[in-house]
């Protein structure tokens, strides 16, 4: 029996454009992504480098670009949060059926972009929905570890096989179901997180 969900944020709540920073960095010399940019990417969203350490990095591997550009090419990624969804897991989180948690991989600018996008009122009705939100640069862990999921089963004392998980990478999820997690890998424009229930009732 589901009693717990965690959830991922990007392109289960909020849209992504997952190519729009490699298009933008393009611009200033981008061509593919080194073992360099990927292990300061990943240090980013674990939260073991500050943003301005990040830009520092970043802008000396593309001279051509300024700090005001890195950072407009880096939050290029994110797009829009529709309304419906919020209202659903609002509802959701009112009918107390399951606890609720998010589980993000991010970083301090995407999150302060989110803010800017979404407005602070907006954010906080969607914060508020979930006992934990759990982000990766806060909690120094990324999916897909198999520590981020083990950190946020033995911290609120959840049974895995009691907890549905919710992920847009086959990657994230295939590394959830190996502790016992049900998982639902959410093909992204073909199916929407407000189709949970019938997914839940699956398992």
């Amino acid at each position: 029996m589901i009693e717990n969900i965690i959830f991922d944020f990007g392109d289960v709540f909020i849209n992504l454009d997952k190519q729009a920073t490699a298009r933008e960095m393009e611009k200033f010399g981008f061509k593919y992504l080194t073992p360099g940019l990927e292990e300061l990417f990943a240090a980013y969203e674990k939260g073991l480098i500050t943003t301005e350490y990040f830009l520092d990095q970043t802008s000396q591997m593309f001279p051509k670009a300024g700090k005001k550009d890195l950072m407009h090419a880096w939050n290029s990624i994110i797009l829009d949060f529709p309304e419906e969804r919020l209202k659903f897991i609002e509802k959701l989180a009112k009918e107390k059926d399951y606890r609720l948690f998010l589980l993000s991989n991010t970083n301090e600018l995407h999150i302060d972009y989110v803010k800017q996008r979404m407005g602070n009122e907006r954010f906080t009705r969607f914060k508020k929905c979930f006992e934990k939100f759990y982000l990766s640069h806060e909690i120094n862990l990324r999916k897909p570890e198999r520590s981020i999921f083990e950190f946020v089963i033995n911290s609120n004392s959840l049974i895995a096989e009691n907890t549905f998980f919710v992920d847009d990478s086959s990657e994230h999820t295939s590394a959830a179901a190996e502790l016992g997690i049900n998982c639902w890998h959410l093909k992204v424009g073909k199916e929407d997180i407000l189709e949970l229930k019938s997914k839940i009732s699956k398992c």
